[in-house]
C-alpha cells in the first residue's frame, strides 16, 4: 500500500550542534530529538485511510541540512512511483509569493513602484467596471449565503486607481471561476482563461470581465498575482520566465523552482476526493479557471505569477530559505532585510483573531499556539492542489508538505495542522525539560 523513507539527523537520540547547527538551543540544552516515527504516523494515517495519493514531507534548517523528510504513497493509485524532494509538483498559489518576491526585487531596482498605477503598464485596465448588487454593494461585499440573489449584476465605473500594491494586497478586484456567485464565476469561466496564448490575449480576456470590488476597498482573493506577474513583464520588456530565472533562481543556485516542465520529467496524475474516494480527476474538475489548467507546456507563452509555476520540495525550500535568511541564500543577497520583513509585515486581514497577511504570506497568530497546531508568528502559504509550507522564524527552519489532490474528502482535513501539531507538541515537550 506505501512506501516511506524517514531521515532525522541525530545522535543517540540527542541533538548535537553538528546535526542542526541552527537549532543550537536544543544542543545546548542536550534535550531529546523530535520522535520521526511519530511524525511519520501522522502522515501515513492520511494515506493509509484513502485521502490523499501521496504525501512527501520535508523539514530543513537554514542551512539546508534536511532535518526530516518522509514519503508515503498510495500504492493502488500509484503503484510504480517514487516521491522524493527531486519530484515535480505543480504547486500553484505557492507560485504567488515567488512572483511577489521578484516585483519586490524590481521595486528595490526603481524599476518598478508599489504605488504605480496598473494602467501605467496595462493601459487595457484604464477603465474597468466593477460588478454590483442591486443595491449598489460591490459583489465581494455579498454574502455568500446570498450570493445567488445577486445575480444578474449591474455595472458602475471603478472610483479608486488599481495600483501595484493592490496586487499584491488581493485588493485589486479580480477573483477566480469559483466565487460561488453564478452569473460572475460563469463569465470568467467562458472565457477559459488558462488556454490564452500569451499574457496579452490573458489581458485582454479580463479587461472584458468586470471587477469584482472597487480597487483597494477590501481583500479578496484571486489572480491579482497573475497581472501582477503581466505587470512585471510590461515593466522590463521581459517574460516571468526570465525574470526568475535571470533575478531569483540563477543568481541563487536554485534548481527545482521555475515554469515548464524539465524535457525529461513527468507530471504525477491529478487526483480527486470530490466523490467521497480517491479517484483520477475529471476532465474540467479543477475549474479555478473555468475548463482548463495551466499545461507547463515549454512552447506556451503564458507564464501565470499567480498559479503556474511548478517546484521539487528541495528546490522549494531553497527559495523558503532565501526568505528565512531575509533575502540571502548561499552568500547570495536577492532582497534586502527590510524589503523581506515587509513581506510578512501586517498588511491586511488585520481584524482576523487568527493572524495577519502580509505580502500574501499568512502569519499565524496566538489561537495557533492555543489550539496546538503550531505556534503564533509562523509564515504560511499553499497551492489549490494540497502543497503547503511554512516558515519558522524563531526555529530558523522551513517546512513543506507536498500531494497532488484537488478537493479533499471528508476526514482528510486537518493535515497540515495535525503534522505541525505533533512536531511542536515534540518541541514544546523537550524545551520544557
Amino acid at each position: 500500500m506505501q512506501m516511506s523513507r524517514s531521515v532525522f539527523m541525530a545522535k543517540a537520540g540527542l541533538l548535537s550542534a553538528i546535526a542542526l547547527s541552527s537549532w543550537a538551543h536544543f544542543a545546548q540544552a542536550q534535550i531529546e530529538a523530535p520522535d520521526p516515527d511519530a511524525l511519520d504516523a501522522v502522515l501515513d494515517r492520511f494515506v493509509d485511510e484513502g485521502h490523499y495519493p501521496f504525501l512527501y514531507a520535508r523539514l530543513e534548517d537554514r542551512d539546508g541540512n534536511v532535518a526530516y523528510e518522509h514519503s508515503v504513497v498510495n500504492r493502488d493509485l500509484l503503484p510504480d512511483t517514487e516521491i522524493d524532494g527531486q519530484t515535480w509538483i505543480r504547486i500553484w498559489s505557492m507560485s504567488k509569493i515567488v512572483t511577489i518576491s521578484v516585483v519586490l526585487d524590481l521595486v528595490e531596482d526603481g524599476i518598478l513602484s508599489l504605488e504605480d498605477s496598473v494602467a501605467r503598464y496595462i493601459p487595457e485596465f484604464s477603465d474597468m467596471q466593477v460588478a454590483v448588487a442591486s443595491d449598489g454593494r460591490s459583489l465581494a461585499e455579498v454574502d455568500y449565503e446570498q450570493a445567488v440573489s445577486a445575480c444578474p449584476f449591474e455595472l458602475v465605473p471603478a472610483n479608486s486607481e488599481m495600483t501595484v500594491r493592490h496586487l499584491i494586497n488581493h485588493e485589486a478586484g479580480f477573483y477566480y471561476a469559483t466565487t460561488g456567485i453564478p452569473c460572475i464565476d460563469s463569465e470568467l469561466a467562458e472565457k477559459n482563461v488558462a488556454t490564452a496564448a500569451n499574457a496579452d490575449e490573458f489581458i485582454a480576456n479580463l479587461a472584458d470581465l468586470p471587477l469584482i470590488q472597487h480597487p483597494g476597498t477590501t481583500y479578496f482573493y484571486g489572480t491579482n498575482t497573475t497581472i501582477l506577474g503581466m505587470v512585471a513583464e510590461r515593466a522590463t520588456d521581459k517574460s516571468l520566465k526570465q525574470l526568475v530565472e535571470e533575478r531569483l533562481t540563477g543568481p541563487l543556485g536554485i534548481e527545482g523552482l521555475q515554469y515548464d516542465l524539465p524535457p525529461a520529467a513527468d507530471l504525477l496524475p491529478r487526483f480527486s476526493g470530490q466523490d467521497g474516494s480517491l479517484r483520477m480527476a475529471h476532465s474540467g474538475e479543477l475549474d479555478i479557471f473555468g475548463p482548463d489548467v495551466p499545461d507547463y507546456d515549454p512552447e506556451h507563452q503564458l507564464h501565470l505569477g499567480g498559479e503556474g509555476m511548478l517546484a521539487t520540495a528541495d528546490g522549494y525550500a531553497d527559495f523558503l530559505r532565501m526568505l528565512l535568511n531575509h533575502g540571502t541564500l548561499h552568500g547570495t543577497r536577492f532582497l534586502e532585510t527590510a524589503t523581506v520583513e515587509n513581506i510578512y509585515a501586517p498588511h491586511t486581514q488585520l481584524d482576523n483573531p487568527e493572524g495577519h497577511n502580509g505580502f500574501n504570506l499568512w502569519v499565524t497568530g496566538e489561537p495557533t499556539r492555543a489550539r496546538e497546531q503550531g505556534e503564533e508568528g509562523l509564515w504560511v502559504g499553499g497551492g489549490y492542489e494540497g502543497t503547503h509550507f511554512w516558515v519558522d522564524p524563531r526555529r530558523e527552519f522551513v517546512g513543506i508538505i507536498m500531494s497532488q489532490i484537488f478537493w479533499i474528502n471528508e476526514g482528510g482535513y486537518g493535515r497540515d495542522e495535525a503534522f505541525r501539531g505533533e512536531l511542536y507538541r515534540q518541541f514544546w515537550a523537550a524545551e520544557s525539560q
